[in-house]
């Protein structure tokens, strides 16, 4: 099932629309759906696909020919062009008749196996692209490579591109699309399981309760999931015990570069080069109280929610769960549950937030959204505030998420507005999140402020529903 990425459709669409010669770099992680976009999207249309393999260059070389061959003749045959240059000249050759698109998936693992394509690329581009009617579409899995040796200044394929598109994970809202048999409030625990890339949850069962599900995948030995972040580590570092060790110690509450390097016994030169790379990779991602640029008291978290769950509840049962203690692992990660879910919910708000901006329904027209920790002064004690955006110097809205399962009081409120204070602005509109609505004190004082707006988990539940009509 082919779910979303509609804007990613309509931009290769207008490309493959404007019947001229036209080159996309299409890259992103791993199992994010970047083939079934282009699969997707090439199904009616005269094309030849082709995936690299990690090999050499002769074996790329000839599943390259075969592929297009296939396309122009129909056979199938073993026969192979003598050189990449000489099979994509004649791609580009065929494509001065006839609209054709030609993805190559896995760039990197034929880039690498053969030194010269990028500057064969950059020769026939130059020399056909006036009268070629070629999409040529380069995708890749490899982010450093896709960002150091397509699209950076210094390679050769530098400003030949007409398109470059990073494919993302969904966005809680499209994620739900897949799970619409799961309650409202499974769809937000799964979604805090698996995050949004679609290999992941489409291992999911929204048949099924989140403790069968989770059972059936990370606490089972033969599933897909149960050594995924292992074996993706594998393909993308050298070194994945290290890594393994540095996301163990952000997923369990070790956030700053001090306790991360204590926490793994390496230097934090050492950890930061890590840590940087896990940035790359989209795991790992840098926070620092929200209008401040580099400061001491920046933090690191895990920025992909299976990471961050796998890390935080299957590793340390590794030997529980291969000894088949399902039931046993289940129990002591049940309880954790609420307070895991707490982050994720904020990711849920946040996105709520921008939804409103887009849509013109904002109070404050923010640019960016954040978190902010610091000293209280008066309290003489560290506060945090869960969202906050600043629109200008003298407008900002401050938010506060509680996933829990009892109604959401005044007293929250209180502290809300009593933090931003903490803060200059003259124009200010508080929200207040709440998985299980609010107290009827909370409903009357955010009605007598007059610039707060009470959000119940099943309010963006109700708003996704009416958007998707």
């Amino acid at each position: 099932m082919f779910i979303g990425r509609e804007k990613e459709l309509n931009a290769l669409d207008k490309l493959y629309q404007s019947d001229k010669f036209e080159f996309a770099v299409i890259y992103g992680r791993r199992r994010v759906g970047k083939t079934s976009l282009i699969n997707y999207f090439i199904n009616d249309k005269q094309s030849i696909y082709f995936m690299g393999v990690e090999s050499n260059a002769k074996q790329n070389l000839e599943n390259f020919s075969k592929s297009i061959i296939e396309f122009s003749s129909g056979i199938q045959t073993e026969t192979s062009f003598a050189s990449f240059q000489a099979a994509l000249e004649y791609v580009f050759q065929l494509a001065q008749k006839e609209r054709i698109i030609l993805t190559i998936d896995e760039y990197p693992y034929v880039a690498r196996s053969s030194k010269s394509l990028a500057s064969t690329l950059q020769l026939l581009i130059d020399k056909y692209k006036d009268t070629s009617r070629l999409m040529l579409i380069l995708c890749g899995s490899s982010m450093s490579y896709m960002e150091d040796q397509v699209l950076a200044y210094k390679s050769p394929l530098y400003g030949r591109r007409t398109a470059q598109m990073k494919i993302l994970p969904f966005d809680f809202e499209e994620t739900c699309q897949y799970f619409h048999n799961a309650s409202d409030e499974d769809k937000a625990i799964l979604y805090g399981v698996v995050g949004g890339t679609p290999q992941y949850f489409l291992q999911m069962d929204d048949n099924l309760s989140v403790e069968e599900n989770i059972k059936n995948t990370y606490l089972n030995p033969v599933s897909f999931l149960y050594e995924e972040p292992l074996n993706l580590l594998k393909q993308e570092v050298r070194e994945p015990a290290i890594y393994t060790a540095i996301i163990s110690a952000i997923a369990t509450g070790h956030t700053r570069m001090s306790e991360i390097s204590s926490k793994v016994g390496e230097n934090t030169n050492v950890c930061a080069n890590y840590i940087k790379n896990l940035m790359n990779l989209g795991i790992v991602r840098k926070e620092t109280p929200y209008r401040e640029k580099e400061s001491k008291k920046s933090i690191y978290s895990i920025e992909d929610n299976m990471f961050c769950f796998w890390y935080r509840f299957v590793l340390a049962n590794n030997s529980l769960i291969a000894r088949g203690a399902v039931d046993m692992v289940y129990k002591r990660i049940e309880p954790q549950l609420p307070d895991y879910m707490g982050k994720v919910f904020e990711e849920i708000c946040k996105q709520y937030l921008w939804k409103l901006l887009f849509s013109g329904n904002a109070p404050i027209e923010f640019a960016s959204l954040g978190r902010w920790w610091g000293n209280d002064p008066i309290q003489r004690s560290q506060a945090e505030i869960d969202i906050m955006g600043e629109q200008d110097s003298e407008s900002a809205l401050f938010a506060e998420c509680k996933w829990r399962n009892e109604k959401v009081d005044s007293d929250v409120l209180e502290i809300l507005i009593r933090r931003s204070k903490l803060f200059r602005y003259t124009k200010v509109h508080y929200y207040l999140f709440s998985k299980s609505g609010f107290s009827k004190g909370c409903i009357e004082r955010a009605k007598e402020m007059g610039n707060v707006t009470l959000v119940s988990y099943a309010d963006i539940i109700k708003s996704m529903k009416q958007d998707s009509k």
